[in-house]
């Protein structure tokens, strides 16, 4: 039976939590998330900041861990292991657009009002780029356009995201995962949802994701924080063990900070953040906890699968 390693465990997580909170520090000091200086070109310093500094904090945090206790460089879970895991690799880049769809399909389903059929949203962002640049927008269909952009998010989120989501993932299912596994799936994935949601804690009470006008702010924020990254994290947690890669787990990932902006288009008025649309709400993370269910559900799914023996050719 494998044993727990709390003591790597707890340096790790020291690691991870005090670079990630000491960057959470400065972005608070210098204007928050909301009044960040502007570096110009589109950028703040608390963007700078949270994709060079909060999110390579795990990636830090590994790398540290097997230095200061002489653990070795073995197991990295760098590897592709394409062979092997392609099938992962396919059904995370599918199905984490489709599974983040279905929780926003839920949410305006259950709240119709909140639906913009004509993409008003969409079409006052692109009315104020052409009155910038001195134009006038040609009258267009907004919903092929919304079609044809998530279908390039889809291709290019994962490529466009991989270091700063590599930040995370080398941490969090490279590292921590494979020390929690020996528990048991279920107690894993419950202990991972914890901590990642728990490490997100002071960027979500500076606004992240949800904003601060809603009820119970922040911490009810930090609450389905906390629910959300255990759902996601259990369907990108399974894909790391099925493939023994964590690259599924940067693709997924990826693919939900590329594309989850998507489904911002179609909505009006303003619904409450901390239940949808965004799959980080509760609502909106229908698709992703249905997923998580059934594979907790499941133990064959955690089992890692064995390669397949070759016979050599007779004589």
């Amino acid at each position: 039976m494998q044993t727990t390693d709390w003591k790597r465990i707890a340096i790790f997580l020291g690691f991870a939590f005090g670079i990630a909170w000491a960057v959470a520090l400065v972005i608070a000091l210098t204007g928050g998330l909301q009044n960040s200086p502007d570096l110009g070109g589109g950028l703040t310093l608390a963007l700078v900041l949270l994709a060079t500094g909060y999110m390579a904090a795990p990636a830090l945090a590994h790398v540290l861990t097997r230095w200061v206790t002489h653990e070795g460089w073995q197991d990295l879970y760098l590897r592709l292991n394409f062979k092997q895991g392609w099938r992962y690799w396919l059904i995370v880049w599918l199905g984490s657009p489709l599974l983040l769809l279905a929780g926003a399909a839920l949410f305006f389903a259950l709240f119709p009002q909140y639906f913009d059929a004509n993409l008003n949203t969409l079409q006052s962002m692109l009315e104020a780029q052409a009155a910038q640049a001195g134009q006038v927008m040609p009258q267009m269909a907004l919903w092929p356009l919304v079609i044809v952009q998530g279908l390039v998010a889809i291709v290019i989120a994962p490529i466009v995201n991989v270091l700063p989501i590599l930040g995370e993932e080398f941490g969090w299912r490279a590292y921590l995962q494979p020390k929690l596994i020996g528990l048991g799936a279920r107690k894993a994935m419950l202990l991972m949802g914890v901590i990642w949601g728990l490490w997100h804690a002071p960027i979500i009470a500076m606004g992240h994701n949800y904003g601060l006008e809603y009820a119970g702010a922040p911490w009810l924020g930090i609450v389905v924080m906390t629910w959300f990254t255990f759902v996601m994290g259990t369907f990108l947690g399974w894909a790391v063990v099925r493939a023994g890669s964590v690259w599924p787990a940067v693709i997924g990932h990826g693919l939900v900070n590329g594309f989850a902006g998507i489904v911002l288009f179609a909505v009006q008025g303003q619904p409450n953040p901390i239940l949808g649309p965004s799959t980080a709400g509760l609502i909106g993370s229908a698709g992703f906890a249905l997923a998580a269910l059934l594979l907790l559900l499941s133990r064959r799914a955690w089992t890692v699968p064995q390669p397949v023996a070759v016979e050599p050719p007779s004589a």
